[in-house]
């Protein structure tokens, strides 16, 4: 039997999941609107539980959406981001890291938007890209018609190395790479990249259909609001970063509801697939509310690696929970399949997930089990990632979840196994009650780790430059203007 990284141990069909009908969904080349916030953990919305934080307009689309309540990302932001464009595990992307260059997205990879343009789609990305900011690896050249992005893992964040914003940038009035030249802004950074999205859509819409990918850097910190954002959260004893966090979630939640109401206007609802997702587990939010999960951002733990995943397409999917075991790696096949992009024997050896088309089509559809990886990464620059194989890191069926935190003693893996059917809050540890699952997940997991060799060191020892593109007028090869 063969064991690979994020399928399950079936027959596949095509798209890589269980052969179903999903006719009425695949080439229908709906416009595809993507929202990913940064660090907003599956507890940040009111519908889920949150009894502090009031995200009325995302509960709304939830209410609208297939909701998918069991869908997992990796613990931090630039590996989701890379699982997303290419379906297949950060590792196998050379991504370990957020900086250092192993934040640099293998360039042989092909995007799934790449994919989307080949299939006549119009593209666009507002906001965070963090997948290489020399201009070789920018969105503009990965499959991106047009790009309005800052740089780094968010704005005013600098690194040694590839990896950096422009100098000095703040939340509000923030210089932003619009195409090949920057520009500097007015307001703040979240209004900023949905105004210039929503002008964007407006601009393309009625042609052919569009990918809009909004990626937010907020509410990653610093935790910066707008001060009457921030004011709705002061006197609940929150603390500031808490406060900025919720209130950095107000404007998220305000500038969605306001783009809906766009579609609405424009007309385009009924041809518009609204996707919403969260990058990684909560961060400042953790401690007022974290969905009864365990762990948060940077862990292993389900409350590091659970994500929400609201897919709204009016008329066509019905509002539904589907609770099948999904993932990041599933988008690309589902929206290639939608766009009717054929699936070249390229993209069949590079796109390690599913597509979800079947469960959009009837969120209860026979979904065979699967194994799920994940590893913080983050070992020290210059080091064996070979050592650092139990450190942080996880494997997923269905019912059980295989964790190591690290080793106690001299390398000896410290793994705990956890039945989140029955106690999905991963309090009790049942390895010495279930040794045949171990040793079955066990072997899954050093399987997958062999396969990882030749991808997962693509950027271990890169040299990056003196000064970071965004930084560099000369390196990004044109004038900055501010």
């Amino acid at each position: 039997m063969r064991h690979f990284p994020f399928i399950a141990f079936a027959t596949f069909g095509l798209f890589g999941s269980p052969v179903l009908s999903h006719a009425r969904l695949e080439g229908s080349k709906p416009n595809i609107l993507f929202i990913l916030t940064d660090d907003q953990g599956y507890g940040d919305i009111s519908a889920h539980g949150n009894p502090i934080l009031k995200t009325p307009n995302l509960d709304k689309l939830r209410g609208e959406s297939v909701r998918f309540t069991d869908f997992m990302v990796s613990p931090t932001c630039a590996p989701t981001r890379s699982a997303i464009m290419t379906g297949r595990h950060e590792f196998r992307n050379g991504i370990t890291h957020t900086i250092l260059e192993r934040e640099r997205m293998d360039p042989k990879a092909i995007t799934i938007a790449q994919v989307l343009q080949d299939a006549g789609y119009t593209t666009g990305i507002f906001g965070k890209w963090h997948l290489g900011d020399e201009t070789e690896y920018r969105p503009n050249r990965r499959g991106f018609d047009e790009q309005f992005i800052h740089g780094g893992g968010g704005i005013g964040q600098t690194y040694p190395g590839s990896c950096g914003d422009a100098p000095e940038n703040k939340y509000f009035n923030p210089a932003i790479l619009h195409n090949d030249h920057f520009v500097k802004t007015e307001g703040y950074c979240t209004d900023v990249f949905f105004s210039q999205a929503t002008k964007w859509m407006e601009s393309v819409k009625g042609g052919n259909p569009f990918y809009c990918h909004i990626a937010t850097n907020a509410p990653h910190g610093p935790y910066i609001a707008r001060p009457e954002d921030r004011k709705l959260y002061e006197g609940k004893d929150l603390g500031p970063d808490t406060e900025n966090f919720f209130g950095m979630l107000h404007n998220i939640d305000e500038n969605i509801g306001k783009l809906m109401a766009k579609l609405d206007e424009w007309g385009i609802t009924k041809n518009t697939l609204v996707v919403f997702m969260n990058d990684n587990g909560g961060t400042a939010g953790v401690k007022v509310f974290n969905a009864d999960m365990h762990g948060a951002k940077g862990t292993p733990w389900i409350g590091g690696t659970r994500a929400s995943s609201f897919w709204r397409l009016p008329g066509t999917l019905k509002p539904a929970d589907c609770s099948a075991l999904t993932a990041h790696v599933d988008v690309f096949r589902t929206w290639a399949g939608l766009a009717g992009a054929p699936i070249t024997p390229e993209l069949e050896a590079q796109a390690e997930g599913r597509s979800l088309l079947p469960l959009l089509e009837d969120p209860k559809a026979e979904w065979q089990d699967r194994t799920l990886f994940t590893h913080t990464g983050r070992w020290p620059k210059g080091t064996d990632y070979q050592a650092a194989k139990t450190n942080n890191a996880a494997a997923r069926t269905t019912q059980y979840h295989l964790v190591s935190e690290g080793s106690k003693g001299k390398g000896t893996p410290s793994w705990q196994l956890f039945d989140v059917k029955a106690d999905p809050a991963e309090s009790k540890d049942i390895s010495a009650e279930k040794p045949e699952v171990m040793k079955e997940m066990l072997a899954t997991y050093d399987t997958w780790w062999d396969s990882l060799k030749g991808q997962i060191d693509l950027n271990e020892k890169a040299v990056g430059p003196k000064l970071n593109p965004f930084a560099d007028p000369h390196e990004s090869g044109k004038s900055v203007h501010f």
